[in-house]
């Protein structure tokens, strides 16, 4: 089994400039709703953004989100995963009004073929020589889920360099700065709470055979801090954890004020909905101002978070432009 235990932080907080404002779109997502109102200033849906479009978004089980960050007459372009599909991004790109050759950098969150689908094309799209893709080693095994009779479910493969060019990857398992410091990626996140145990079904194939890989170390998270109202947290599908993914981002940056966690929670399926209620009272804790919970979070996590904290909960839909 590849298994380390409960972590140490052992990394020191890197100096993480603070951005003036930071603009997200949710390019792909598991579901849409461009009809229920929300209440909060800080999201806009499609239709109201998006002027005179020709057609509407569409969604499928994967996640994406282009994020813009800001400061003084800076901005940096980031794309946080690309969907489970190549068609699905760029018809939704195309119906934004999206200009994918503005991404200076993308970074995947793990190697799970909904958060990398749509990579071959998009980085084909952007078009640029050496166009940073920040990834970690293991995404590029072979993986795949214990079924209940026994058998494994492959997922597809990682692509290989060859498919992205001219973009390259960028390989690490430490946390890195990207948009000129504006903006974080975690690394590899220590998991130091008692309930979030990983996937127990998932597999890898490593040394010719199919091996437990509960704790999927490639998981990452992209962290931004905003002057004055304190760290955005960008998750893709938190098999780290959400909790240990924020507490996480803390010691990083140094910072205590978490303002707005967005993206996947991981808490639908049989074993994950067992750590949806401990997973609540940790986030009323911590008492982000916007929880944003999506794709791979489920209805029954997404419940408990909004009847606790129906202040701070947005439904995320695809099409979603968030000004923070």
């Amino acid at each position: 089994m590849i298994e380390r235990g409960h972590e140490e932080y052992s990394q020191r907080p890197l100096r993480l400039r603070e951005a003036e404002k930071v603009e997200i779109i949710s390019l792909v997502d598991n579901s849409i709703d461009f009809l229920s109102s929300t209440q909060r200033k800080e999201v806009k849906s499609f239709r109201e953004w998006v002027k005179k479009p020709s057609r509407l978004p569409v969604a499928e089980h994967g996640f994406s989100m282009l994020i813009h960050v800001y400061y003084g007459n800076e901005r940096h372009s980031i794309l946080f995963d690309v969907g489970g599909s190549s068609s699905v991004i760029m018809a939704n790109a195309r119906r934004m009004g999206v200009n994918l050759t503005q991404i200076e950098c993308i970074v995947l969150s793990h190697g799970h073929y909904d958060h990398f689908g749509g990579l071959s094309v998009v980085a084909k799209a952007i078009n640029k020589d050496d166009l940073p893709i920040i990834v970690h080693k293991d995404m590029f095994r072979k993986r795949g889920a214990l079924s209940l009779d026994g058998t494994i479910r492959k997922y597809p493969d990682f692509p290989s360099e060859g498919e992205v060019k001219p973009a390259k990857y960028v390989t690490t398992k430490q946390p890195c700065l990207i948009a000129d410091n504006l903006a974080l990626v975690t690394g590899e996140i220590p998991r130091k709470t008692s309930f979030e145990k990983g996937y127990p079904q998932h597999r890898a194939f490593i040394n010719g055979e199919w091996k437990p890989d509960p704790w999927i170390w490639d998981e990452r998270a992209l962290v931004i801090n905003i002057r004055d109202k304190g760290l955005v947290i960008l998750s893709g599908c938190a098999h780290a954890g959400i909790i240990n993914t924020i507490l996480y981002a803390k010691h990083l940056t140094d910072t205590e004020t978490v303002y707005a966690v967005l993206g996947g929670f991981h808490l639908s399926g049989r074993e994950f909905e067992k750590r949806i209620g401990q997973t609540v009272k940790e986030l009323e804790k911590i008492k982000p101002k916007i929880l944003a919970p999506s794709h791979c979070t489920g209805w029954r996590g997404s419940y408990a978070i909004h009847r606790a904290m129906p202040d701070a909960f947005i439904w995320n839909s695809v099409g979603n432009l968030y000004e923070l």
